[in-house]
């Protein structure tokens, strides 16, 4: 009987393991016969995306920062705004600074369709450490936007990091119900009011914990008010994991 269920357990799974396998050892020897280039430089990389020097060159996120919102700080502790006039999230994780060559990758991907580095932003944002988290989300895109641009970024790195962390994505669990100006082309005083009321919740978070992926975190008005609705809909906590945070 064990024979027999070990025997149905492979052939059950047998594709799926065979592809891992022959996916492996096609990288292996894909990188051993034709490195790859850095994406920054165009040096050889090996099978890594970056070279080591490139790799070393990422701003890496100082280790003293606001917990709330990772901006980097002199001394440890919540930073002034963040005291001053709390976020509705409960903490951020960044891998990056939003300074180069950092901010050339993130542009690669979400302006320039550079989707392979999807997967390796979500194996960095995994290397953080994931908080405590019932369901991942993304900062959603308003459907105009979403057509012009073919993909949502934050979706493409959220799927991956979901199958990395073995938790439940919902990729239609945020919508964007406006189709704001972009906050980049908007004075800090004016982002909050920009996305009051963008978006709306339509997963189920009633005494989850939601963890809300994006690129990158500026002013926080946009994951502030993701918060919101969510903290409104029945979500216990909101955490953040963003690729970098704007000094």
């Amino acid at each position: 009987m064990r024979q027999n269920g070990e025997a149905a357990i492979f052939f059950e799974n047998g594709p799926a393991m065979l592809r891992r396998v022959i996916g492996r050892a096609g990288r292996t020897l894909r990188a051993a016969l034709l490195p790859q280039q850095c994406r920054l430089c165009g040096l050889p990389a090996g099978d890594a995306l970056l070279c080591a020097g490139c790799r070393a060159d990422l701003p890496v996120l100082p280790a003293v920062h606001c917990p709330t919102c990772a901006l980097p700080l002199s001394t440890p502790g919540i930073c002034g705004r963040c005291l001053k006039k709390p976020p509705s999230f409960d903490t951020t994780q960044a891998c990056w600074q939003y300074a180069e060559p950092a901010d050339r990758l993130i542009h690669a991907l979400k302006f320039h369709a550079r989707l392979p580095l999807a997967g390796w932003f979500a194996r960095e944002l995994h290397g953080l450490g994931m908080p405590h988290c019932d369901l991942l989300l993304a900062m959603p895109l308003h459907p105009r936007r979403l057509a012009l641009r073919g993909f949502n970024q934050s979706v493409e790195i959220a799927r991956p990091l979901a199958r990395l962390a073995s938790v439940r994505f919902d990729a239609f669990g945020l919508e964007r119900l406006h189709d704001t100006p972009p906050q980049r082309e908007l004075a800090w005083s004016q982002r909050r009011r920009n996305v009051r009321g963008a978006f709306a919740v339509r997963a189920r978070v009633d005494g989850l914990h939601v963890v809300v992926v994006d690129d990158v975190l500026t002013t926080g008005a946009s994951l502030h008010e993701v918060a919101r609705v969510l903290k409104a809909a029945g979500a216990v906590s909101v955490n953040n994991l963003v690729l970098a945070r704007t000094p």
